[in-house]
């Protein structure tokens, strides 16, 4: 589908983001007046009245941002790179800042430069596919392998999935990356770890912010927040929308997202703070090409995709609190409660329609105190949570319309999990990290749908899982590291892993050992670096797999599969002078996934990611307005899309140019320029059992485009 405004396009843009601005500015007025200065006090018989009435009790405001303020639920960003340097293995810290000097519309734009993270999104949409570590491999929507979250609580629905929707990467002020079992200090055991996006509070926000981007295939982002301090209460509310026509063709999106955090500190050692979110996301789905199609015409839709009216279509709510206790400057207690409420319209092949209500709570408990008089942190924590949900399946009847039923179920995930680790300083240079982690899930499926004849398909499983934990980190010199780690991971399949399918697959959990050797570290401002190499053996490798090639339909468990993989975060600055300096960072990976002696596959490869992929930037900052002028690239090998690895998708690079700057005191600028070689490639593929040639099975990625933003923060 063409956009009419094409012809106009810059014209359309900016309607396009003035309506999206008056869409947005109602929600903001509030908050504008309790972030305003207070006014002058009343005179005249307004000011009699007011000396005769009952004292009310003072309320300070404080407006003016910090943005190194912690509070004792929002740590700092300094105090979050604090905690990675006690961590024996990969992990790192993403400024938000950082990624807000270009173009911010998917999980790519976020953490396409964090180390270890490999994020492609499917056709310039928010899905993507993500995977630390070979995690999630085949999948290019609602994620799993990883532990999302949001301030340390969970996005994660109960049975692990998660969706790429419910992040605004704007509204975090950084994100945190723990790669692999670096996770554990959150609960976490997955082979690829946790990813967590830490918002701004009334104390670190801008007092006023509004953020507009445009640019090509009718794309149009705002966003308006606010931060403010009243007394012992803050606040942050911020709103955003996000329209594109898409480079191809039926490929229209249009998401909204409402999120506000309410602090109170009770006193100098207990705070609570609430947090809610909204998300109204509708994308249509443009479906999968043949490589002959692909290089051909790259815009054009599956003509499947476009007469199914194809969508994926999400409303969804969260509400959570964390309170957080701190006695003494060496214990902390902190306790999470959160709920969420999803519905998922999907039109496919057939009509998907579900309704997810998810709860859960936590316990954490942090000691600091030394351990025979040398430097020791402990975590203790304990989480429990469920998921309920309904599902009903429809024929797809032509355009999206729900025709006869073909399935209905109820399906109900819970997990209890018990977990601990402990930092210790051995020697002033040497530390030694021991955790674990006691998981208990179950999956229960109730067939609501049987028809004449047929058996119930309902079952009801029960998951055991240990996952130990050793590490050690030796600081070589100040600011350089050396750190190795052997750990253990532990996965129950997700219920679209049991029942997702065309039928439903009793799988067993996944479960992994990981061994990972590596180093960070910093010479001055001209290089600074987290590297790690790693080998994980698998057991039970859950892979998303179609069997017909029409689809990922069914999830088997490889029984031995091997990751071995190099994460290289590298990033400096040279040649600096009066006038500015040269700034230069890259992240790439080296992936060798395969299968472990496979009665079927041999040692092949596994599909569905590159062996070998690389994004980087080179440019010139100026002093005067921190002007920057930069060339990016990004670079992929060609990888196989089936077990059998008939069919491959070939290798690519990529090319852009940005420019950004201060035009003024809280307010900047981008212009960003994509692909600007318009090179017709897959930034992603589906992945069957064996191909043929003319499979339907690769995502093209973005042809030429251009982006340019305005960023106002009023302090």
């Amino acid at each position: 589908m063409s956009s009419p405004c094409r012809p106009h396009e810059a014209v359309c843009q900016a309607m396009r983001l003035l309506s999206l601005c008056a869409a947005l500015a109602p929600a903001v007025s509030v908050w504008a007046q309790s972030a305003a200065t207070p006014s002058a006090a009343p005179s005249g018989p307004a000011a009699s009245n007011a000396a005769t009435a009952s004292p009310l009790p003072a309320v300070t405001v404080r407006a003016l941002r910090d943005p190194d303020k912690s509070t004792l639920t929002q740590p700092d960003v300094r105090t979050a790179r604090d905690r990675v340097q006690r961590t024996p293995g990969g992990a790192a810290v993403v400024d938000a800042d950082d990624y807000a000097q270009g173009r911010v519309s998917t999980l790519s734009d976020a953490l396409g430069m964090a180390t270890g993270v490999f994020v492609q999104p499917r056709f310039g949409a928010e899905e993507s596919r993500i995977s630390i570590r070979g995690s999630g491999l085949q999948r290019t929507a609602h994620g799993r392998g990883l532990k999302l979250m949001q301030d340390g609580v969970p996005l994660n629905l109960a049975d692990g999935s998660f969706d790429f929707q419910a992040v605004e990467a704007l509204t975090a002020r950084y994100v945190e990356v723990w790669r692999g079992a670096n996770a554990l200090q959150y609960g976490s055991s997955t082979l690829g770890g946790a990813v967590n996006f830490v918002s701004p509070n009334g104390y670190n926000a801008d007092k006023a912010r509004v953020r507009v981007e445009g640019g090509s295939h009718g794309y149009a982002r705002a966003l308006l927040s606010a931060g403010t301090v009243l007394g012992d209460v803050d606040l942050y509310v911020s709103t955003s929308g996000f329209v594109q026509d898409g480079f191809r063709a039926h490929a229209q999106q249009d998401t909204r997202r409402n999120f506000a955090n309410l602090g109170w500190q009770l006193n100098d050692k207990l705070e609570t703070r609430f947090y809610l979110g909204n998300v109204s996301s509708n994308s249509e789905l443009p479906g999968s090409l043949t490589k002959a199609q692909l290089r051909a015409n790259p815009r054009q839709a599956n003509a499947a995709s476009v007469s199914g009216d194809q969508h994926r279509d999400i409303d969804w709510t969260r509400l959570s609190n964390k309170t957080v206790y701190r006695p003494d400057a060496q214990q902390q207690v902190e306790f999470f409660v959160y709920a969420s409420d999803k519905s998922l319209h999907h039109p496919i092949s057939f009509v998907l329609d579900q309704h997810n209500r998810d709860q859960g709570v936590e316990l954490r408990y942090v000691n600091e105190s030394p351990l025979m008089d040398h430097g020791n942190r402990f975590v203790l924590g304990l989480s429990a949570n469920q998921g309920r949900t309904n599902e009903d399946r429809y024929v797809n009847a032509g355009n999206g319309v729900s025709g006869a039923r073909m399935d209905a179920s109820s399906q109900t995930a819970r997990n209890t999990e018990l977990y601990a680790e402990n930092q210790w300083r051995v020697l002033p240079s040497l530390a030694l990290v021991t955790g674990l982690q006691a998981a208990r899930s179950s999956r229960t499926f109730v067939d609501r749908y049987v028809p004449a004849g047929q058996a119930s398909n309902s079952f009801a499983l029960d998951y055991d899982g240990f996952s130990p934990k050793l590490g050690v980190l030796y600081d070589l010199q100040p600011g350089v590291q050396l750190f190795a780690n052997l750990s253990r991971g532990y996965e129950p399949p997700s219920m679209s892993e049991l029942a997702g399918g065309t039928y439903p697959l009793p799988n067993p959990a996944q479960r992994s050992t990981t061994l990972e050797l590596g180093s960070r570290g910093r010479i001055g401002p001209q290089l600074q670096w987290d590297v790690s190499v790693y080998e994980s053996r698998l057991e039970n490798e859950l892979l998303q797999t179609s069997l017909n090639g029409g689809g990922a339909d069914v999830t088997i468990a490889v029984p031995h599969t091997v990751h071995r993989g190099l994460e290289l975060g590298l990033n400096g600055q040279a040649l600096r002078n009066t006038i500015g300096q040269v700034e230069w960072k890259l992240n790439a990976l080296w992936n060798d996934f395969r299968f472990d002696d496979n009665a079927t596959y041999g040692e092949r490869s596994l599909p569905g990611i590159p062996s070998a992929f690389a994004r980087a930037q080179l440019g010139y900052r100026f002093h005067q307005g921190r002007t920057l002028i930069a060339v990016t690239a990004e670079h992929s090998g060609g990888y196989a899309v089936d077990f059998a690895n008939t069919l491959r998708a070939d290798a690519y690079t990529i090319w852009g140019l940005k420019a950004g700057g201060d035009i003024a005191k809280g307010l900047s600028w981008f212009v960003e320029g994509r692909n600007l070689g318009d090179k017709a490639y897959a930034a992603t593929t589906g992945v069957v059992r064996v191909a043929t040639p003319n499979a339907a099975q690769f995502l093209p990625g973005d042809g030429r485009s251009v982006y340019a933003g305005l960023d106002w923060r009023f302090n």
